[in-house]
């Protein structure tokens, strides 16, 4: 299948915030190269996620849960993937999600996951 094309300015923004969180994430004493869960969320209309769900595997990604909105609108997708999280690999990992954003129609709401400093907790 081919990939929906994706607008540089939508890539440029959600970049901008990438770039940030992985600031803070170096900022907690991270290792990016240490592979670790990664949350990503989509919002949209509750037919278009239950098809994103029935997708996520083939996607590589494992459903996490769904949630209502605070606000009324829209719920949310919860998915999660393994892997690294230096620039490479997230800005990889943000395009996917906004090819998949075009294909599902969902909005694609960002991603999260916790520093890892090779240190047991």
């Amino acid at each position: 299948m081919t990939s929906p094309a994706i607008d540089p300015d939508r890539l440029e923004q959600e970049w901008e915030a990438d770039r940030e969180v992985l600031a803070e994430l170096v900022a907690n004493g991270d290792k990016p190269a240490l592979p670790r869960a990664i949350d990503v969320s989509f919002r949209g209309p509750p037919e278009a996620l239950d098809e994103l769900a029935d997708a996520a595997e083939e996607l590589g990604f494992e459903v996490l849960e769904s949630e209502a909105a605070d606000d009324g609108g829209d719920p949310y997708l919860f998915l999660e993937i393994e892997q690294a999280a230096d620039e490479a690999s997230i800005r990889a990992l943000t395009i996917r999600c906004i090819e998949i954003e075009a294909r599902f129609g969902v909005e694609y709401d960002g991603w999260g996951c916790q520093a890892q400093t090779g240190k047991r907790k």
